[in-house]
């Protein structure tokens, strides 16, 4: 079983990694609390324009120096907002992770914020938004979290076209305060590092106080059921989403079963039901979404307007019978697929590193590979049907965009 490396700062950052022997790579992440739901009201896609801002220049670097910089030690990487966190990714050649770590925290504590870079990144950060309306199926499930979750939690992480044309630089550059509080920051590594270096580095860097805030979110629970978008296009984009219980509630492993049942394959029962019997679509999938006080299984389906009625209504009927059982077939099928994606993360700095922070900021603990191998291995027909006779489907929040509305 693989150890975990942990040590907390004296300010409150986590710092915490798992070693993987047989790699020569490293891949870190800062969490940092800059997500949607917790940025001031009117700011929604701030931190969608910080992560290109920040990129601008820091410490004694100008823009293109910093670029270069990054590009110089082949750091590979990205910025995503969620909920709660603006994310920041790095992954590299190990020997690469001291210079790595230091231009971050140059990002993070010493952003040169240059007025004149605010507006190209505001630009970006508008043109990505745009870009959705290329992308529809993204978008329905965007504006599917949002009307399903309560405000602030469902509030997109790409931002509201209106909010980010009144963002200004100097509201932008005061939530960058904000980013840096080693209360509610985690970062998280795994592949080939040395653990007490790094925790040096690390609170040599990002050990000072910073700015604690309190939480002061009070989450709004919307009313609608269903809301439509027209669009005139040729396809009909649906959204469904049921409620679930979150992780952090127990019965994870039976909610990824029950998913693989209805999605996981070509084999499952959303595939078979919607697309191949009766050809009502040509794409169609579920997924768990968790946050750490809500969750949700959401649906997607592409289709037509003339078949986007019965897609709906059969898709949802394959939800409402999951309660009635599932067979031995299927849970190996599911098992077999849970632990193939276990098997790709254990291979994967990134998805490892990713994996460890986010399981201690939904439970407070990392689960080691091992439990969650065997966790998969212990599911039964009985304990998946008996969750979901527990938790039947019932109702659900829906999301179209095309022509026109349907019956919900």
């Amino acid at each position: 079983m693989a150890k975990l490396d942990t040590y907390r700062l004296p300010n409150g950052l986590m710092l915490l990694g798992e070693k993987m022997e047989h790699v020569k790579s490293v891949s870190f992440l800062m969490l940092t609390p800059g997500g949607a739901a917790v940025l001031p009201d009117g700011c929604c896609g701030a931190a969608s324009v910080l992560s290109e801002w920040l990129l601008r220049g820091a410490g004694g670097r100008n823009s293109r120096q910093f670029v270069d910089a990054l590009d110089g030690f082949g750091i590979h990487h990205s910025a995503s907002v969620s909920a709660n966190h603006l994310t920041f990714n790095a992954a590299l050649e190990a020997g690469n992770l001291e210079p790595a770590i230091d231009l971050f925290a140059d990002m993070l504590l010493l952003p040169h914020l240059e007025t004149d870079q605010f507006e190209p990144s505001r630009q970006l950060a508008i043109q990505e938004l745009q870009s959705l309306d290329d992308d529809p199926r993204d978008k329905v499930m965007l504006l599917l979290h949002e009307q399903y979750y309560p405000d602030p939690f469902g509030r997109p992480g790409q931002g509201k076209l209106d909010e980010l044309e009144a963002m200004t630089a100097s509201t932008c550059a005061a939530i960058v305060g904000q980013l840096f509080d080693p209360s509610q920051m985690i970062v998280a590594l795994a592949g080939c590092y040395d653990f007490e270096k790094v925790c040096r580095q690390i609170e040599t860097r990002l050990g000072g106080p910073g700015q604690r805030r309190p939480s002061t979110l009070r989450p709004v629970v919307g009313s609608r059921r269903y809301s439509h978008y027209p669009n005139d296009g040729a396809q009909v984009h649906i959204g469904l989403m049921t409620e679930m219980t979150p992780i952090s509630a127990g019965n994870y492993y039976e909610i990824m079963a029950a998913v693989a049942v209805l999605s996981g394959s070509m084999s499952s029962r959303l595939f078979t039901e919607v697309r191949e019997k009766r050809g009502l679509c040509y794409a169609v999938g579920a997924q768990y979404h968790t946050l750490r006080e809500y969750a949700g299984i959401s649906c997607y389906a592409g289709t037509t307007p003339d078949k986007a009625q019965e897609t709906l209504d059969v898709a949802w009927e394959q939800f409402r019978r999951l309660k009635d059982g599932i067979t031995e077939d299927e849970l190996q099928r599911a098992k077999v697929g849970l632990k193939s994606s276990l098997i790709m993360q254990s291979e994967s700095t990134g998805s490892r590193s990713a994996g460890i922070a986010s399981d201690y900021f939904l439970l407070g603990r990392v689960r080691p590979l091992e439990e969650i191998r065997d966790a998969i291995e212990g599911l039964t027909v009985a304990s998946v049907t008996g969750f979901l006779r527990q938790h039947p489907f019932e109702t659900f929040t829906a999301v179209t965009i095309g022509p026109k509305e349907i019956r919900v």
